[in-house]
């Protein structure tokens, strides 16, 4: 949670997975559980989601991370999140999909780079979940096509 407001609590992180589990049944997609055999049963998740928000972006489709600091820099983001852009060009059909972060947040904006993902920095944007000033708010917006 080093790039969010701050941690969430059992009741917020219990509503995250019932967000999580509606958003499946609303969308017939959604973040995946990761789990890697033999070194931990939950490492977080990585999947498609549509954002809950208004943006100049919106509506899209975002590819997004979220791991265990143990679990950073193994290459599980990367690989989960082909496999999510995989299944959202191919079998969903998608013409592109999104995915975003805090400007500070390196680890992730580099999986994004890896992915073939590219940034303008004219699409960066305030996240409107965030207060005015907020130091978090400031994003950065990154898009891929799908291939072809």
């Amino acid at each position: 949670m080093e790039h969010f407001p701050a941690p969430l609590s059992r009741e917020e992180s219990d509503a995250a997975a019932a967000r999580i589990d509606r958003h499946f049944g609303g969308h017939g997609f959604g973040l995946w559980a990761v789990e890697v055999p033999g070194v931990v049963p939950f490492a977080g998740f990585v999947g498609l989601s549509v954002p809950d928000f208004t943006a100049p972006f919106t509506p899209c489709v975002e590819v997004g991370w979220r791991l265990a600091a143990d679990c950073w820099g193994r290459g599980y983001a990367t690989e989960g999140a082909r496999v999510a852009l995989t299944f959202g060009f191919e079998t969903l059909g998608l013409r592109e999909i999104v995915s975003f972060t805090t400007v500070g947040n390196t680890r992730s904006r580099l999986v994004m780079a890896r992915l073939g993902m590219t940034h303008d920095p004219a699409d960066d944007f305030d996240h409107p979940n965030l207060p005015e000033g907020h130091p978090l708010s400031r994003h950065v917006l990154y898009r891929v096509r799908r291939p072809g």
